[in-house]
């Protein structure tokens, strides 16, 4: 009864809604490459090989992608196995097709999530098991593999504050289409697995494995390539000297907060630039807006090399982070300075052993925010004036906290490793109990 209210629903609230999100999709760009396949066209897949088993994995943007190629990389290694994967964004496609080409089968776009496109894209993929990440979960999607007897695995499972209160008030009715078609839950934690427990996921199927994002490595560049890096956004070549105070996925309010605090850096005569990595890029003439009531110099990465030094270098590309986080003296991590409340991952952060600074919403990283302020790797700065102030400590008279802060991070990062193995033998194990299928023709379902 509740996927029939759900789909009926849908269409009406998709037509309502659709103005927003289509002025999202032009705003943001690239969204119309490939748009058939939003209402279930997938492009033509290879012929599935006998005995293999297809996996349809789906991974909603950037982060979520950049975690999954330890995964990718497993499946393939297995020789029986291949991959669709699909993304929600223009930019998690990005990346996709960047770095897996050569790990799956076909890339595409996660269809909208009603019966009819939902159903289509399933008979044309015909996928023997599915992998959900961190905190996707759609109602058609689960019910077609339901239908199907395919199973469904969770990874790198969470439920954030906002997703739990709403599904705790609507149990009832988000129980049966969001939850029930779920055949394991990796857990990111144990709050994440006793929530999960509440909303009526049987405990036997359920475990936590903790958070993959523990498991990210990433290539270091060298002192050369820094330096030139450093060189093309604006913050001077392999002379300069001065301290590079980073915005880590910011969102609105945090780019004017974080030139607050270089103001005073600089009025306190600290030599230190600013890196702004706006968390979507498309929002690079809302933050210009901002900076030119600054009074400071700025350039925008997706503009080439800049012409020279300036005062804040904005990183507005995409997969670009980690490389501007190893320019990093501290970090700030965004969407948390309030009204935000998510937070993003500071993960990467403490991968590459950089004092950590965060607002108090930090509600989807709640156990790596508890880790690593317990370790001593990162603050939480309540509100934009203690970000100031915090950071105008550090960075002029706290040299040796910040590597204490540093060697914290590193140590908390490796510590807590060995999810992404415990989830690839989880999905060795469903990949064994999961029959090969042909792909399926013929009347909708």
């Amino acid at each position: 009864m509740a996927l029939w209210i759900y789909r009926l629903l849908f269409l009406p609230v998709l037509c309502f809604t659709a103005p927003y999100y289509l002025f999202r999709m032009r705003k943001r760009g690239g969204y119309r490459r490939d748009f058939q396949q939003r209402f279930g066209a997938v492009a033509p897949l290879p012929p599935k090989r006998a005995g293999a088993r297809r996996v349809w994995l789906q991974a909603v943007s950037v982060g979520e992608m950049l975690a999954i190629a330890p995964i990718l990389e497993a499946l393939k290694r297995r020789g029986d196995t291949e991959v669709y994967l699909t993304t929600t964004t223009s930019t998690g496609r990005k990346i996709a097709e960047e770095r897996y080409r050569g790990l799956v089968a076909g890339i595409g776009y996660f269809p909208t999530d009603w019966w009819l496109f939902s159903a289509r894209a399933w008979r044309a993929v015909a996928p023997d098991l599915v992998i959900l990440t961190e905190g996707e979960r759609w109602p058609e999607h689960i019910a077609q593999a339901r239908r199907r007897g395919v199973p469904v695995l969770a990874v790198n499972a969470r439920l954030s504050d906002r997703s739990f209160g709403r599904m705790r008030a609507w149990r009832r009715l988000m129980g049966p289409l969001m939850l029930r078609g779920i055949t394991r839950v990796l857990a990111c934690s144990a709050e994440d697995a006793s929530r999960f427990r509440e909303l009526g996921v049987d405990a036997e199927k359920i475990t936590t494995v903790g958070n993959m994002k523990w498991d990210v490595t990433i290539p270091l560049m060298d002192a050369a390539e820094r330096a030139r890096l450093r060189e093309e956004i604006g913050l001077g070549g392999a002379a300069a000297n001065e301290l590079v105070l980073l915005g880590s996925s910011t969102w609105p309010g945090e780019e004017e907060a974080l030139a607050g605090a270089l103001a005073a850096l600089r009025k306190a005569g600290v030599a230190a630039r600013l890196l702004l990595v706006p968390r979507h890029m498309e929002r690079r003439a809302e933050v210009e807006d901002v900076l030119r009531g600054t009074g400071f110099s700025w350039h925008l990465r997706s503009r080439g090399a800049a012409p020279g030094v300036v005062d804040i270098a904005v990183g507005d590309t995409t997969g670009e982070l980690r490389k501007f986080a190893q320019l990093a003296d501290l970090v700030f991590v965004g969407k948390s300075l309030p009204p935000h409340a998510e937070g993003q991952t500071p993960v990467e952060a403490a991968a590459l052993g950089k004092p950590i600074l965060m607002g108090p919403g930090m509600s989807n990283f709640r156990d790596i925010t508890r880790y690593l302020t317990e370790a001593g790797a990162a603050r939480v700065v309540r509100d934009a004036d203690e970000l100031r102030a915090v950071a105008l400590s550090l960075l002029a008279t706290a040299p040796e906290e910040r590597r204490a802060m540093a060697e914290a991070a590193r140590a908390c990062h490796k510590a807590n490793q060995g999810a992404l193995a415990r989830t690839v033998e989880i999905v060795a194990e469903e990949l064994a109990r999961a029959k090969p299928s042909a792909p399926r023709a013929g009347t909708l379902s």
